[in-house]
């Protein structure tokens, strides 16, 4: 048998790496929990707004992986935050709210090269 054969036989798997807020942590490990997937929790504070987020890691076969994204997408929702932004030259220092958009979901996908339970 041809190293090429043995390889496409091999199983292929991933791992996601999905940050979201932390309002839509907590359904969206319900809903892929429920769906079969494996998926472990990691607390994370986001930079730009320092707001709470999750981040999740979640295993799965190569062929899973859109269900998986698609439950993400369903389940983790973009929302409009506001912001206080100083005016510039006004005599006094007044903010102005600013609109923002927050939340949906930053997904990376990994290749699983090797992985071990000990």
């Amino acid at each position: 048998m041809t190293i090429d054969r043995l390889q496409s036989q091999i199983k292929k798997n991933k791992l996601l790496i999905a940050v979201v807020q932390a309002q839509d942590c907590d359904i969206a490990m319900e809903v892929l929990e429920k769906a079969s997937f494996s998926v472990t929790r990691l607390p994370s504070v986001g930079g730009f707004l320092s707001r709470r987020n999750a981040t999740l890691l979640i295993g799965s076969p190569e062929e899973e992986c859109p269900k998986a994204m698609e439950l993400l997408k369903k389940t983790c929702r973009k929302r409009v935050a506001f912001i206080a932004v100083p005016i510039e030259n006004s005599p006094l220092p007044m903010p102005a709210p600013t609109p923002v958009s927050v939340g949906g979901v930053n997904l990376f996908i990994l290749d699983i090269d090797h992985y071990e339970e000990v």
